[in-house]
């Protein structure tokens, strides 16, 4: 009889497979199918994650073109993950099909062969087969509108999640960990006076300054915080890097004169000079105007004018605090005394530490991955040639999403008990985010040019952001000329049109600036290499440098405890620590930032893609190409970092997590 050699690679759910009954069943092209076979259960061990089966069949029924899988429970129910299966036939052909799958309560599961497939060029009889996919997909993947004005997210909580986006035990376990081991880690319940403001900034460092002075970025933070370079040279490459722009004409708002700023500028010209010299660069938190500010705590709107000085530093020349001048609104200067211009720069840090965690950070990486990952769900078939390319950057983000939803800006979360602002506050701060919102925002090389940032020195967020952004744009481009060989064929797909419209329609509100349909291969290219940025390194630029920047609280302060000054010279040391964060919420804050910059220890970072989602030859040759580029990029950045004394990292390759799952 012929015998088809079999293996399912599984994971390491052991009791999952002693409570169950995994039957598989092999088709061909003509629906014709051996008979359903038992997963053999004695080849199983807790090191083993392979089962081998040997199936008779009465007759060759041909090339396998799918596998059933069928589970029953007995008498508890666990859930069985299947990665993927192989099958050799009797000729000696093989066949790979990934899974990549949980199998929950009763159920089963068609899995294709591994190759990829756009609709228009799948054979009649699976099209029916893809649309019920979709619709089984569709009732799991639900759309919700968790937050007025927020893009929308799953329909579930933390415990409602589907299977396949939950963490794993090993994610989550190092998730629960990581939360508890903060209270060790700061030994919070050794402070005394924990809602008492701190004396000095020498009595800040002398609780915090041994447990920050991790790396050579925060020994500089401490050491230079209060200085107007270090100030500066945060706009460009510390955790928000995307609100400082080039200023050609002051606004009306904002009527600095020069001979406010006479004495820091070096070059002997005019303050109009230096603006149409391209010198001047400005950075506006109008975003914030008529957000609500959290009880017994104060928010602003500053607006900060920097300048290129001639050691080709970016150095603050004025701030405004609010964005209406006037009496009441000076403009402090570093001709100010010293009290009021450090405030004034606390202040502007504040704001923009609320600007970062909520737009830069939440909105435009997190829910924006989110809504990419569930149109991705709902839209696409597994056999989709660009299912099998996102798969990777979606990994873990609906699940961390849900846990920061619950845990850290809900009404009693952790950034409603550190920040300036309410749940309320944060909403409307989300609205006007999303307001301002253009998708080319979000292509790099569009929002560089569109802030007139191409020829500013040391801007590394900018260098090294465009060398992965090239890099990925070229994957996603050799991927995409594989399986569409024209600019028709992008029309032609279904799937991939409705996977577009699902996020601009539904995911994003309506959003009148998200293309609601792709019309070539070049606009796919783009929004898949946005897509693929946003989540990896997008995500890794604002996120893993929060303990590097915000752990040494002085230097960027989550909330503000006194109004902001109206009139200058009425400050002094006792009122900026009365401003400042109390002692409890200095540890709070710097326990979440350590726990926010953790990566997992099997991190999978840009380019490792261990499961084989791609089978085809020339996909795993773009995917080689792909990690061949990002590995000379790596070679850049570690050449360029040895050379400064504040390395750059945040958007080296090998630190840039794959997804949005932290």
């Amino acid at each position: 009889m012929p015998t088809y050699k079999v293996t399912v690679y599984t994971g390491k759910e052991v009791i999952a497979e002693e409570m169950n009954s995994i039957y598989l069943t092999l088709m061909d092209s003509e629906k014709q199918s051996s008979e359903r076979t038992l997963v053999n259960k004695s080849q199983r061990s807790p090191f083993k994650t392979e089962i081998s089966l040997d199936i008779q069949v009465k007759k060759n029924i041909g090339d396998i073109v799918q596998v059933k899988l069928e589970k029953q429970k007995h008498l508890f129910n666990y859930p069985w993950f299947c990665k993927h299966i192989t099958v050799q036939t009797p000729s000696g052909d093989c066949f790979e099909f990934p899974c990549y799958c949980w199998l929950v309560d009763e159920n089963e599961v068609m899995i294709r062969d591994g190759t990829a497939r756009l609709p228009q060029d799948d054979p009649e009889s699976f099209q029916e087969q893809r649309k019920d996919e979709l619709e089984s997909r569709q009732k799991i993947f639900r759309w919700n509108q968790w937050r007025p004005g927020f893009p929308k997210s799953i329909d579930a909580t933390v415990k409602e999640l589907p299977k396949e986006v939950q963490f794993d035990e090993e994610k989550q376990g190092e998730w629960n960990w990581d939360l508890r081991k903060v209270l060790a880690y700061l030994t919070i319940d050794k402070f005394e006076g924990l809602l008492e403001s701190w004396k000095t900034i020498a009595d800040i460092e002398q609780i915090f300054g041994h447990i920050i002075k991790e790396n050579k970025v925060q020994e500089n933070v401490i050491r230079d915080w209060n200085k107007d370079h270090m100030f500066g040279y945060q706009f460009l490459n510390g955790c928000n890097p995307v609100m400082i722009r080039k200023c050609m004409q002051l606004p009306d708002k904002f009527p600095v004169t020069h001979e406010m700023v006479e004495g820091c500028l070096k070059r002997g010209q005019t303050l109009q000079e230096e603006l149409q010299a391209g010198n001047i660069y400005i950075a506006d938190y109008e975003i914030l105007k008529g957000v609500p500010a959290a009880s017994q705590r104060y928010l602003t709107e500053p607006i900060c004018l920097l300048y290129k000085n001639d050691l080709n530093q970016i150095v603050p020349i004025a701030i405004q605090l609010s964005q209406t001048p006037g009496e009441m609104s000076p403009i402090f200067l570093p001709s100010d005394n010293e009290h009021d211009w450090v405030l004034a720069k606390m202040w502007v840090k504040s704001s923009d530490f609320i600007v970062h965690q909520f737009v830069t950070h939440l909105l435009k990486t997190h829910l924006f991955s989110e809504v990419f990952e569930m149109a991705m769900y709902r839209q696409l078939s597994a056999v989709h040639p660009i299912y099998k390319l996102l798969m990777p950057h979606v990994r873990f983000t609906i699940a961390i999403n849900a846990e920061a939803r619950e845990n850290l800006i809900s009404e009693n979360g952790v950034f409603s008990k550190i920040s300036s602002i309410s749940v309320d506050g944060m909403g409307t701060l989300v609205q006007n985010g999303m307001k301002t919102l253009t998708y080319k925002s979000l292509c790099l090389p569009e929002d560089i040019k569109a802030r007139g940032m191409e020829d500013v020195p040391k801007y590394y967020y900018r260098d090294d952001g465009m060398r992965i952004w090239e890099a990925i744009n070229c994957f996603v481009s050799d991927v995409v000329k594989i399986y569409y060989d024209s600019d028709k064929t992008v029309q032609q797909d279904v799937e991939i049109q409705e996977f577009v419209k699902d996020v601009a329609c539904f995911g994003m509100n309506n959003s009148g600036s998200f293309p609601k349909s792709l019309e070539s291969r070049e606009q796919l290219v783009e929004y898949l290499t946005v897509v693929i940025f946003t989540a990896s390194a997008q995500h890794a630029a604002v996120n893993f440098g929060q303990f590097d920047w915000y752990g040494w609280m002085p230097n960027s302060p989550s909330t503000m405890r006194k109004p902001p000054p109206q009139q200058k010279g009425q400050v002094d040391l006792k009122f900026i620590m009365e401003s400042l964060p109390d002692r409890g919420c200095s540890c709070e804050v710097l326990g979440t930032v350590w726990s926010l910059t953790r990566t997992e220890k099997n991190e999978l970072f840009l380019g490792m893609y261990p499961d084989t989602y791609f089978t085809e030859q020339p996909a795993t040759e773009a995917i080689k190409t792909f990690r061949k580029k990002l590995h000379e990029v790596n070679d850049i950045i570690k050449s360029r970092n040895e050379e400064l004394d504040m390395a750059y990292h945040y958007l080296s390759p090998d630190k840039i997590p794959n997804s949005v799952a932290i």
